[in-house]
């Protein structure tokens, strides 16, 4: 599947298979569970919620949906009434949603007194026992994806024998490789992306706000059928240091630099993260050689990407404390700058395993999986302006595969 396909439901060619891409989340999750010794994990954070059931996650208001996964494929699900409703007669494959009770997060804290929140945390750990004892699996030893020590206590007390870093640790593992269906997802997040990215070379011009030029590419996105939960386009000298608020009202104008970050676009849930550079006429000898340099960098580390390096090897690709302009910044340390330089998991989050990052990489490293996706981003100043480039890559077996696919050789130039 590695053309991208069309984005609807087709009898005539394989395209992302949804129940494939359900039924093989869970059963990584059933055989780590398995390999653990657990009877059942219980999942608060959406994107493990999404992973195990297929479910849009809305965000919700902390711990008003949760799922119980059982060692035998068993799924319950709880959630608000109107989501329960609608998950019983649009998810077939769920056969028992139940109504949650919201013992974390906003509804107790809004509550504004100590015994609703004791009564809300203690009528959740009761759905869960319940539903563990009807399933005759209280006995058993369950994994939850979260650490919080009133939810802890109050399924102890009720006789649970709660497993917590167990859970954390197999959601993880489980995450951390994709199958062809969620490498799919993310090619098609790209491919979505880049009509974005040709709406903003056909519109933006100067005299237009950043504003009216974002809106036009999140119209784009909006309409080839993704969600989009976050990005931002900036111009000018608001693209070095990147701009608090991200995009604003700041009119364009000539020679501008102009670059967008799709991230948090999804397609099914998968999350982009897909920098791309513009600029407004053609660019100066400056503006050129930065972008060569974030460029050069960005790939440096994308061809060490293969199985078995490590994120330190890989992070060395990465610019050492003058590349990233420490003097700058004032900063003595990598760790103080995050988000300038690395490379990040990519899935149902923006930020998965693996992160590749001067920061931690060098005394904490991980191997690299084929299987493995991440965004690889790099930036560089061009006198009072800067550029930022971004590649989404899958690891292979025999090394890095690029899946988005804008031009990157050279900034985009858009004539007006």
């Amino acid at each position: 599947m590695d053309g991208t396909r069309g984005t609807m439901a087709v009898d005539w060619e394989e395209r992302i298979d949804v129940r494939r891409l359900r039924e093989d989340r869970k059963q990584r999750v059933l055989d780590r569970m398995d390999d653990a010794g657990l009877g059942s994990v219980l999942l608060l954070n959406d994107p493990n919620v999404r992973y195990v059931t297929g479910l849009a996650m809305t965000g919700g208001s902390g711990a008003d949906h949760y799922t119980l996964l059982l060692e035998d494929g068993t799924i319950v699900h709880w959630d608000t009434a109107d989501h329960a409703s609608n998950q019983r007669y649009n998810s077939p494959w769920l056969d028992d949603v139940r109504y949650a009770c919201p013992g974390l997060g906003n509804v107790p804290r809004a509550s504004g007194r100590n015994s609703a929140r004791e009564f809300l945390l203690g009528t959740m750990a009761d759905t869960v026992v319940d539903a563990l004892e009807e399933y005759d699996l209280l006995d058993q030893p369950m994994g939850v994806d979260i650490g919080n020590a009133g939810l802890q206590s109050a399924l102890d007390e009720r006789g649970a024998d709660v497993r917590h870093d167990a859970a954390i640790d197999l959601l993880e593992d489980a995450r951390k490789t994709k199958t062809r269906d969620e490498i799919e997802c993310l090619r098609t997040v790209a491919a979505i992306c880049e009509a974005g990215f040709q709406k903003i070379k056909e519109v933006a011009k100067p005299g237009m706000r950043e504003s009216e030029v974002w809106g036009e590419a999140v119209r784009e996105l909006w309409r080839h059928g993704a969600t989009v939960h976050g990005g931002y386009l900036t111009s000018g000298p608001n693209t070095w240091p990147k701009h608090q608020a991200n995009t604003t009202d700041r009119v364009l104008r000539p020679g501008d630099l102009v670059y967008a970050d799709f991230y948090n676009v999804a397609f099914l849930g998968y999350r982009s993260c897909y920098y791309r550079t513009f600029s407004l006429g053609e660019p100066t000898e400056v503006q050129r050689d930065a972008y060569e340099t974030a460029r050069d960098n960005l790939y440096d580390v994308i061809e060490r990407l293969e199985p078995g390096a490590t994120t330190d090897e890989v992070a060395r690709g990465f610019p050492d404390m003058d590349g990233e302009h420490a003097d700058y910044y004032g900063a003595d340390e990598y760790w103080q700058m995050t988000t300038n330089h690395w490379a990040h998991g990519l899935g149902l989050q923006l930020y998965e395993v693996p992160l590749v990052w001067r920061g931690v990489s060098e005394d904490h490293p991980i191997e690299i999986e084929p299987g493995m996706t991440m965004a690889v981003e790099t930036q560089e100043p061009a006198d009072r302006q800067g550029v930022r480039v971004e590649e989404m890559v899958a690891v292979r077996e025999d090394g890095p595969e690029v899946l988005s696919q804008w031009p990157v050789a050279e900034i985009t130039t858009i004539d007006y």
